[in-house]
């Protein structure tokens, strides 16, 4: 599987690490109220999806980038790849 790197264009998968849901990245307040429950959720419960998902990629044996690839999980399809960071600045209402 080819991942493609939005600095480096078309990777190996093997140079990369797989975390999880993209969804990660939201992480929720610790001190908010009701914050033990929302956090214990956001640790334990994940879902796992046949069709369209965004994932969080590690380019270990590479630049060491954070990346949300979205993927279809049935076709193994990659659909897209951003650097992670954009878009969780998307997410705080900054400019990506």
């Amino acid at each position: 599987m080819l991942i493609p790197h939005p600095l480096l264009g078309l990777r190996d998968a093997q140079e990369f690490t797989y975390l999880g849901d993209a969804r990660l990245i939201e992480r929720p307040d610790g001190m908010a109220a009701g914050a033990e429950a929302v956090f214990a959720d956001y640790v334990y419960l994940r879902d796992n999806p046949a069709g369209v998902h965004r994932e969080l990629w590690f380019h270990e044996q590479g630049d060491r980038s954070w990346l949300v690839v979205t993927r279809d999980t049935v076709t193994h399809e990659i659909i897209s790849a951003e650097l992670a960071r954009d878009v969780a600045m998307r997410g705080k209402g900054g400019a990506a």
